[in-house]
């Protein structure tokens, strides 16, 4: 006669909660804080992505940027506390890209 066991299960009430769009603000950073942060991310992948995009090593990208190779590590890590809007914007433009800025009223969530 087969054994039978009894398996203790355990209920665990999954919550999710609307996002408002930008991570930063979903983790309790001030509005200005958390839409500063969202664009410095953004631009930061677009430099990751061209660099990967080329093929270039960190070196190289350092190189055509102007900049140590240590810098383009925390670009291609996304650590970007010590880098403004505008250092990006520049690097960008280094990179060939044109930025543009689109300005339209915000979709407030409710």
């Amino acid at each position: 006669m087969p054994r039978s066991r009894k398996v203790a299960s355990t209920k665990t009430e999954i919550r999710f909660e609307a996002s408002s769009g930008n991570i930063f603000k979903d983790l309790g950073f001030s509005d200005e804080e958390a839409v500063n942060l969202q664009l410095r991310g953004l631009l930061a992948i677009e430099i990751s992505n061209i660099i990967e995009e080329r093929g270039w090593s960190q070196r190289q990208a350092a190189q055509e940027l102007g900049v140590s190779q240590p810098r383009i590590a925390e670009i291609m890590k996304s650590k970007i506390d010590h880098y403004s809007i505008d250092l990006l914007v520049r690097y960008l433009d280094k990179l060939g890209q044109r930025v543009s800025i689109v300005i339209e009223p915000k979709n407030e969530v409710a």
